[in-house]
């Protein structure tokens, strides 16, 4: 029987997981990540080192993978389902991309298909200055709701656009660089999601634009305020990275940001298991 053991960090966020690599697709350890991953939101096994092979097939084993930044800015792992995220100029020539990843965000919100399940990150080099990535649990945000907010944002819909997102990195947006990620699309999401499973969570981040039915400037308002809500300390892990770090985390309830860095040599290699399920 292999052996694995998971260590939660924080009481509402994040387990260290403690397996070899040599183990990783042993069916139970498998087993045991899949159902980690639903209860803990972010997996992190520290310094696992593993390869774009290995990872892969861990994704594989997980779900199934799903290669949704084809066209994003940016380079490729060794594989084309390996997607590269970087801002040496000699892969990502537009680095606006990373730089609105300093930002809270969902991965896929903004592509019309089910969202990734999961996302899959591999540290390969890092900057000597920031660079954590800080995931925060949208689930709990949902549940720590007073009931006649649950109650109130039950209907409420929420446009989710490519100008929301990159907003805080460009001094005007314009056509130019909202069509820097052409496979991107304005996209409207119910602000709770129910999911398959009955667990309800928030769906907001820098992308959220507006509430349709509100006022522009009063539903700006609200997203603001859940963004904060769901961003308290108790319901965010902050991952300093070492070399070799692997870390997981459930696309559909966390959502994630990176402290923000300068130094074009950080690499990771980004994996995603794929959504089965549509947000509406």
């Amino acid at each position: 029987m292999a052996k694995i053991t998971i260590e939660p960090v924080k009481e509402h966020i994040g387990a260290r997981v403690l397996v070899d690599r040599a183990d990783l697709l042993d069916p139970e350890v498998v087993a045991a990540c899949r159902d980690a991953l639903e209860e803990r939101g972010v997996l992190v096994f520290p310094e696992l080192h593993v390869s774009d092979a290995d990872q892969l097939a861990f994704t594989d084993a997980l779900g199934g993978r799903a290669s949704f930044m084809a066209k994003a800015p940016g380079g490729t792992g060794d594989d084309e389902d390996v997607y590269k995220i970087t801002l040496d100029e000699a892969f990502n020539k537009h680095p606006e991309y990373v730089h609105g990843t300093f930002f809270w965000h969902v991965d896929g919100v903004l592509i019309d298909q089910p969202p990734p399940k999961a996302t899959l990150l591999s540290a390969r080099q890092l900057s000597g200055t920031g660079g954590q990535t800080e995931f925060a649990n949208l689930y709990a945000a949902y549940d720590r709701l007073p009931e006649q907010q649950k109650a109130d944002y039950a209907g409420l819909r929420v446009l989710h656009t490519l100008a929301a997102a990159i907003r805080p990195v460009v001094e005007v947006v314009n056509k130019e660089n909202v069509a820097l990620l052409d496979v991107a699309a304005d996209m409207e999401h119910p602000l709770v999601w129910t999911h398959a499973s009955g667990r309800k969570s928030l769906l907001i981040g820098t992308q959220a634009d507006r509430i349709t039915s509100l006022p522009l400037h009063i539903g700006r308002a609200l997203i603001a305020r859940l963004n904060e809500h769901a961003a308290q300390p108790e319901l965010v892990y902050s991952h300093d990275w070492r070399v070799g770090d692997f870390v997981i985390w459930d696309n559909c309830g966390v959502m994630h940001r990176v402290v923000p860095y300068d130094d074009p040599r950080r690499t990771m290699h980004r994996t995603s298991i794929a959504g089965t399920e549509m947000v509406a």
